[in-house]
């Protein structure tokens, strides 16, 4: 027992050294954990992982899922709608039909419905890893949210085609119409489960009295409670995380209602995003041996596999590159007869969209959830097949796609500005000017009669008065009656900044959500004083 727990220490510590090399490298961090996996995989004596895909599916995906749908706009993500959903759903079920196809043409024994359960398995690109590799280059902002927005859903559509796959292979028949009552069931289902339990969870914040630990907590269950009261019905328990998040991003100064709240809840979602991520990368990587043994078992020969792998590969980065073009080309004669988010798209997207295929922890997750037998007591055919396929495209996409990525998007010279958001310095100049009218009119019109005899309120009114970059510790002392004045005057200052943020489509919610966490870091800075 002390052993184990001495190993899994390690591995730790092996996460946190290879995500500061990764850092010191400029590289995505996910390539060098897989990498590190795989070198520790290789050391003698090193004890076996057994990975249960439970363990990912319900401890691993919901506060990743949540953590995404917590932080990507809902503005941006609605005005970019219409391609975030393409890339989503459509690009994904064409990837997973096209690879079916061809799992049955060239891989012995693979049947179609067998295909169509590698094609669910692999056609998910990967959330964490384009995110850590986007960290270190600039693409514009509705690039970006196209990205996020789509990682969000399509491991929905993925694990939705899978699991219609599995059951084609297990009965080895394919009924149209009771696939489509469960779709139905599994988006809208699910969609509104994340709703309703969205609207719980906040209504419990507003009816009952929580603390910052109580807050904190129920965030962090919030998560794995969607997603299990969705999955306990047969539903989407990945789209009513996404719709839960969404919904309580939106209102998350209503879901966490104190500055402590938010900063401490921010914190602790940080940390505990980073570990999990650093885990779930190793874990693909220390798998292989498992892999290995049960590809040995099959009697295919390893160079066969690394190949079938290789070409569901080119497959996947194939027709993705062909799907982001006939996306901008759609885009490009819709505009001629409706409104569209993005009317002049750039000429060189679709290279880059189609180079952000990575695959990740869905992938690896789904791939081991595979029964190892069937109903009847007969071997799930080709297991470890599809898990060796999933682990060389896996790796491939992450090492090739992910080192090569920023130098393609250098190369590309794709502009970060775009007409249709302020640069984060205008949109800085107007969001101050409008906090300072914001504070000085609350002042003026609710303490109009004394505020000059009222040192704290003057003070107050001077703060917001004096020219940008003037020392404010001189002239900001406040008694505790005039910081509880102050506090009130930043309330109305994050209600500005919330309905400004709401109402002009040109200010990037990214800049608002900074001014927001300033006035947190502030109030909080005077609490403790």
């Amino acid at each position: 027992m002390i052993e184990s727990f001495v190993f899994y220490l390690g591995l730790v510590m092996v996460i946190i050294f290879a995500i500061m090399l990764a850092k010191m490298m400029k590289i995505a961090y996910p390539i060098l954990l897989v990498v590190a996996g795989l070198l520790i995989s290789l050391i003698p004596g090193i004890p076996p992982i057994k990975i249960e895909p439970e363990l990912i599916f319900i401890i691993f995906l919901p506060p990743l899922l949540y953590e995404g749908a917590f932080q990507i706009s809902w503005k941006e993500l609605w005005k970019m709608r219409g391609v975030t959903a393409s890339f989503a759903f459509i690009v994904v079920f064409l990837t997973a039909i096209i690879v079916a196809f061809v799992a049955n043409s060239y891989i012995p024994g693979f049947s179609l419905a067998l295909g169509f359960v590698l094609g669910g398995i692999v056609s998910p690109p990967d959330a964490v890893s384009a995110g850590a590799i986007l960290k270190y280059v600039k693409i514009p902002k509705n690039y970006t949210t196209v990205l996020e927005g789509e990682s969000l859903l399509n491991d929905a559509s993925s694990l939705i085609i899978f699991r219609f796959a599995l059951v084609a292979v297990a009965t080895g028949q394919f009924i149209w119409q009771d696939a489509a009552i469960s779709f139905g069931w599994m988006v809208f289902g699910g969609v509104g489960i994340g709703l309703v339990l969205g609207f719980i969870f906040l209504k419990v914040h507003k009816i009952f009295p929580t603390d910052v630990n109580m807050d904190v907590i129920l965030s962090l269950a919030a998560p794995y409670m969607m997603y299990i009261a969705a999955e306990e019905v047969h539903s989407s328990g990945v789209l009513s995380v996404v719709s839960g998040g969404l919904f309580l991003s939106v209102r998350r100064h209503q879901w966490l209602k104190t500055p402590e709240s938010r900063l401490k809840g921010f914190n602790v979602w940080e940390s505990f995003t980073f570990l999990i991520n650093g885990i779930v990368f190793l874990i693909i990587g220390l798998d292989l041996p498992e892999i290995t043994a049960g590809l040995k078992n099959e009697g295919v020969k390893i160079s066969e596999a690394i190949g079938y792998g290789l070409i569901v590969t080119a497959i996947l980065i194939v027709v993705r590159f062909i799907a982001s073009y006939l996306i901008v080309l759609t885009l490009l004669i819709v505009r001629n007869f409706i409104n569209v988010a993005d009317p002049n798209p750039e000429r060189k997207s679709p290279i880059l969209f189609g180079w952000t295929g990575m695959r990740g922890v869905v992938s690896l997750a789904a791939a081991l959830s595979i029964p190892v037998a069937l109903e009847n007591g007969q071997p799930f055919p080709h297991r470890d097949l599809v898990l060796f396929i999933t682990f060389v495209v896996i790796l491939a996409t992450l090492i090739v796609q992910g080192l090569t990525l920023p130098a393609l998007i250098k190369w590309l010279k794709i502009p970060v500005e775009t007409p249709y958001h302020m640069s984060e310095k205008e949109a800085s100049i107007v969001l101050q000017k409008g906090m300072k009218d914001v504070a000085l009119s609350y002042l003026r019109k609710n303490f109009k009669g004394g505020h000059d005899e009222n040192l704290y309120i003057k003070n107050m009114i001077i703060r917001w008065e004096r020219e940008e970059g003037e020392d404010e510790e001189s002239i900001f002392t406040l008694s505790p009656e005039g910081k509880e004045i102050y506090f009130a005057t930043m309330e109305k200052q994050r209600e500005w900044l919330r309905k400004e943020n709401r109402e002009n489509p040109l200010i990037d919610e990214e800049v608002t959500r900074l001014y927001l966490l300033k006035l947190d870091l502030e109030e909080e800075r005077l609490r403790i004083e």
